[in-house]
């Protein structure tokens, strides 16, 4: 039985002609890069030879500690912590929802500011327990543009880029609410990994395309892989892409991280049809790019998506074509059972077909795991997430993903 707990607040309705002028914005702190945030420091009054000093004492309380409110830093005066409160703030994403599923994956719900005119927006973030390994899927935008036919995130328009601070703040929150901080405790009952990190991997396959948000991602992923901070490692940070092939060798030289491709199709016709991106970046481009990728070797190979969609890509004349085209690019395939969702027109591969599928391509000398289905019951699967699903009653939401799981 998946658990879904509701975090949300109510607030007392306040009359407009009531309501106080609003005070200006404060600039986050997090997802600046170090010179960035010694320029701010310097901007709000502090000299500029402490700055730099300062600089190491915030990063610390903020990325190895994981504090969230200035008064928690002991080591910082009163006098400065009363200035950075005036100036900055290092709020996370606000927690509209929790849910758990059986297999002990975790959807959490986010809402952040409206950044200008408009409502509040919120996306999804998922974290996935295994042996071994804690992977949390971060969403880069809310909503997105590509309308990819088989993913529901996909059917929900963009809205806007989340900011650096927006995208290392679901890394900040999962590690809290996992008890992934020094002196921090793991929620009881919790399944994570048996020893290290619980949060040891990060995707950028949640929400949105990130290679369309490149700045923002850009800045948030070179917090998440400082050595004297969170400190992931860049080989266990990938970015997912749908094939913007313009900006693909630009992020091995600048990010560094590991690449995947959501390919899905191996002609032109169909991928049309699934990734409409391809109608702009066709197959020949992106291989291409992908050849070219900086750093890619037998160790750091680029991983292949396949969603595995009955009768229309899963055919064992799919299967000769994906290692043909792959033919001299370093990569594994991940193949992914099509997880459902209302009013999909697809539907998952017969599990034998995926195997026969699975050993073809593996004969061909690549590896082709099956990814295990996790969290359907909660919709926090591969392709399921879409933030519009709160607008939902809750009741009929909780019954849909009941129907789902069973």
């Amino acid at each position: 039985m998946s658990v879904s707990i509701d975090l949300t607040t109510s607030a007392q309705a306040v009359r407009p002609s009531a309501m106080p002028a609003a005070a200006p914005a404060k600039r986050s702190l997090l997802g600046l890069s170090r010179e960035d945030m010694g320029v701010a420091l310097i901007e709000a009054g502090i000299p500029a030879k402490q700055a730099r000093m300062r600089v190491q004492q915030l990063w610390h309380w903020l990325y190895v500690r994981g504090v969230k409110d200035f008064d928690e830093m002991r080591n910082v005066s009163k006098d400065l912590r009363a200035t950075l409160d005036q100036h900055f703030e290092i709020a996370r994403p606000e927690i509209v929802e929790e849910q758990i599923s059986v297999d002990g994956t975790r959807k959490w719900l986010f809402r952040f500011p409206s950044r200008g005119a408009g409502r509040p927006v919120e996306i999804e973030t998922v974290y996935i327990p295994e042996e071994g390994r804690g992977t949390l899927c971060v969403s880069s935008q809310v909503g997105c543009t590509l309308t990819c036919t088989f993913c529901h995130t996909g059917t929900q328009r963009l809205v806007r880029n989340l900011e650096p601070s927006e995208i290392v703040g679901q890394v900040l929150t999962a590690r809290e609410r996992l008890g992934d901080f020094p002196e921090a405790d793991t929620p009881q009952g919790a399944i994570v990994p048996s020893e290290g990190r619980l949060v040891s991997n990060v995707v950028m396959m949640g929400m949105g395309e990130p290679l369309y948000n490149y700045d923002h991602v850009k800045s948030a992923l070179a917090v998440v892989s400082d050595g004297d901070g969170l400190a992931l490692s860049k080989r266990r940070i990938t970015l997912s892409t749908s094939g913007v092939v313009p900006m693909i060798e630009k992020t091995g030289e600048e990010m560094g991280v590991m690449l995947a491709i959501s390919l899905h199709a191996v002609t032109d016709g169909l991928r049309d049809v699934l990734v409409p991106i391809n109608k702009k970046y066709p197959i020949k481009a992106l291989m291409d790019a992908c050849r070219a990728y900086p750093g890619l070797s037998n160790a750091r190979r680029i991983t292949f998506e396949y969603v595995m969609l009955k009768g229309v890509n899963d055919s064992l004349d799919d299967a000769r074509e994906l290692v043909r085209l792959l033919k001299g690019i370093p990569a594994k395939i991940n193949l992914i059972p099509f997880n459902p969702w209302p009013g999909s027109p697809y539907e998952c591969s017969d599990w034998d077909q995926i195997e026969r599928f699975a050993d073809l391509v593996n004969q061909a000398g690549y590896a082709s795991p099956i990814r295990t289905p996790r969290g359907r019951d909660i919709f926090a699967a591969c392709g399921q997430l879409k933030s519009e699903s709160e607008r939902m009653k809750r009741g009929d939401r909780l019954a849909l993903e009941a129907a789902v799981a069973g």
